[in-house]
């Protein structure tokens, strides 16, 4: 018979500010830990020297992961020019140099490539899987390679600052699965000169602002204390890019037994994917069809 997991059944999202020197992983254990939690999970790995945004789910909010998982994201980030990397951030050794340096026009230019959707090669030295095994394993064991494209959707993407000729700070508002290395990798390519990460922050995720994040010395002091609860945000703030229906009492009923339920809905077209609230809490997302939502996924509060 399988063990239940040990904690808490707590739900809600911890927005953290996570620090340089981490990985998502270790700041999700420490979550875990400080809250007694049962489950929990995160929306987006970070790198472990970048720092910002890292929303963490606990219980029944790991089920609006992927909304987040898949909402705008928006980094701020350092490339230095005439370098590049074996891992396309500081932490690589130098693989290639260049004395040549942009101009700021040069730069603008060449970020409007960015824009739209764009394929992206990942850095070798990252998590995407080439036939099952992740790729910085690979690069680590000296393996020959090569990573294929994906699609990657940019919003935005803008030259914020040129403290100097070596380096950039660029601002980039972009779908899931970027990898901001890449694109430091690429725009140096692109300009002629080669280039890689040295800072890299994410300021926002979706509904979550950096801001807003709670520092890890803030998590450690509140530890096991009702103090770091006030801080959970509710589960309903995964589901802020979906449109909400209400549920009637009978169709909440059968919503939360995994069954299609009656609910009032405004704007919501046949067929999209909405959540449903009763009583102010989220109880089921599925797809809206004549009156009824048909449930894909069922909160257990």
């Amino acid at each position: 018979m399988a063990r239940k997991p040990k904690g808490r059944d707590i739900s809600g999202w911890l927005v953290v500010d996570k620090p340089a020197g981490l990985t998502s992983t270790a700041v999700v254990n420490k979550v875990k830990w400080a809250l007694e939690a049962k489950k929990a999970g995160h929306a987006g790995t970070l790198d472990p020297e970048a720092t910002g945004v890292l929303a963490i789910a606990l219980g029944e909010a790991t089920k609006t992961v992927p909304y987040i998982t898949d909402a705008l994201k928006a980094y701020r980030f350092t490339v230095r020019f005439g370098q590049a990397t074996n891992t396309d951030d500081a932490e690589g050794e130098v693989t290639d140099t260049s004395d040549a340096r942009p101009t700021d026009a040069q730069i603008k230019d060449t970020l409007g490539a960015f824009l739209g959707e764009i394929m992206q090669v990942p850095p070798r030295f990252s998590a995407v899987k080439i036939d099952g095994e992740r790729a910085y394993k690979r690069a680590r064991d000296g393996e020959d390679f090569e990573v294929a494209a994906r699609p990657l959707w940019v919003e935005e993407i803008v030259l914020a600052d040129r403290p100097d000729r070596d380096t950039a700070v660029i601002e980039m508002t972009c779908g899931k699965g970027g990898y901001v290395r890449a694109v430091a990798r690429d725009l140096g390519r692109a300009l002629g000169c080669f280039g890689h990460v040295v800072t890299l922050r994410r300021t926002w995720s979706g509904p979550f602002d950096a801001g807003d994040g709670i520092g890890m010395e803030t998590i450690e002091a509140l530890a096991r204390t009702p103090g770091l609860d006030a801080h959970l945000r509710p589960v309903e703030d995964g589901l802020a890019d979906l449109p909400m229906v209400t549920a009637t009492p009978e169709g909440a009923a059968r919503l939360r037994n995994g069954n299609p339920g009656m609910v009032i809905a405004s704007g919501v077209d046949y067929g999209e994917e909405c959540w449903a609230a009763h009583d102010g809490q989220a109880i089921a997302v599925g797809r809206f069809r004549a009156g009824e939502l048909h449930p894909s996924r069922v909160f257990n509060r």
